[in-house]
């Protein structure tokens, strides 16, 4: 049993919040999890690039000089690619680098970073956040009396909140996610993670239905 903090929106410590990092995952398989993070980064490359090969260079396709009596090594036309502005003998060509994962892995994977990142005393929570309008001030004193201004921290809230999420993105290193677009990358990649407590019990909520149910946190 983990015993987490509970701040309120000012930063200041008000609770505490008794929770089983065993109700997201008994276990937690460094394996899996390393392979769901790739996932996620090898889909986030925007797979770009691109050379010209010999047939794209511009450039004559004569031969150079004849092939003997010269004393000059053998040589073909300019585009050959061992020549400076010659093409690529390999070129590189656009591509998509996303695949998946199937998704109970992936889900699996979400519930063991969020079990690990409370073993690890990572986990804070906040009882209350509530903004009527975008306010950056507001998140960054709680961060502060939190302790964990500058460093990279996730803010996870129950449902999509357009306010928090405009208070925080102003602030370096900080993001914020609603529980159900969670995902193991966006759980480890931060050092610190703040949940509020309607968050927390809907993440208990969630990882006590089956795999199969559609309200885990997200395996997008």
């Amino acid at each position: 049993m983990a015993t987490l903090p509970v701040y309120d929106s000012s930063g200041a410590e008000v609770g505490k919040y008794e929770i089983d990092p065993s109700v997201f995952s008994e276990t937690i398989n460094k394996q899996l999890l390393h392979d769901v993070v790739v996932m996620y980064q090898a889909s986030a490359r925007q797979g770009s690039h691109k050379t010209k090969s010999r047939a794209e260079v511009a450039g004559s396709r004569k031969k150079m000089y004849r092939q003997k009596g010269t004393g000059n090594a053998r040589a073909g036309h300019r585009t050959s690619n061992i020549r400076r502005g010659g093409g690529h003998a390999f070129a590189l060509r656009n591509r998509d680098y996303s695949y998946r994962l199937p998704r109970k892995a992936v889900r699996l994977a979400t519930r063991m970073a969020i079990a690990g990142k409370i073993q690890d005393d990572r986990v804070m929570v906040v009882d209350r956040l509530s903004l009527d309008a975008p306010k950056t001030s507001v998140i960054a004193k709680m961060l502060k009396g939190m302790g964990v201004d500058g460093a990279s921290t996730l803010i996870a809230t129950a449902d999509h909140s357009p306010e928090i999420y405009k208070s925080a993105r102003n602030i370096s290193g900080v993001s914020v996610l609603p529980v159900s677009d969670l995902n193991a990358l966006a759980v480890l990649k931060p050092k610190r993670m703040i949940v509020t407590r309607e968050a927390m019990d809907r993440l208990k909520e969630n990882a006590a239905k089956p795999q199969g149910s559609s309200q885990e946190p997200a395996a997008s």
